[in-house]
């Protein structure tokens, strides 16, 4: 399962771990399929850890499941922070899961069992260099110039076609 994430700056590539996380895959993919993150600002890059988006206000502080609460994380042992491009829901602890979601610049092992990794990068990883560069305010690490998730284009989807 894939999904090309368009930015202001170039094409993501992203392949979704749907059997081993499939409530984070069924929220990311009906927000997708929903054009809920086209638009999104990425509010926070902090070089050398990570770009994140999914807050349609673009505050950083918003976002919501498509469920209307936050949903569990589904942690695994089998996967890991453990390479440059790994997606993760962002959380505000525990079980907190909205729409927020970010890509790492770099293993990031501190991170393993405690947030719910659900994809990786698989093609657009030297785009990342280009997020990186992305001169930020020092304070909130919110770029300087806004860049955007533009939409995102769903290859395959697993979950529409289980309901068919």
């Amino acid at each position: 399962m894939s999904v090309t994430l368009h930015t202001d700056i170039g094409d993501l590539k992203l392949e979704l771990y749907c059997e081993k996380c499939p409530k984070a895959c069924e929220n990311f993919l009906a927000l997708c399929a929903s054009d809920y993150y086209n638009g999104s600002l990425f509010h926070r890059n902090i070089k050398g850890f990570m770009v994140q988006t999914g807050d349609p206000g673009g505050t950083g502080k918003g976002g919501e499941s498509i469920w209307g609460k936050y949903f569990d994380d589904e942690l695994h042992d089998t996967i890991k922070h453990d390479r440059r491009g790994v997606i993760s829901m962002a959380n505000k602890g525990p079980n907190t899961n909205g729409s927020q979601f970010f890509i790492a610049y770099a293993k990031q092992p501190h991170l393993d069992l405690k947030y719910t990794s659900f994809g990786r990068v698989i093609d657009g990883l030297d785009l990342l260099d280009e997020f990186e560069k992305l001169p930020v305010d020092p304070k909130t690490y919110r770029p300087l110039t806004d860049t955007r998730l533009i939409s995102v284009t769903i290859h395959a989807n697993p979950i529409a076609e289980m309901t068919d």
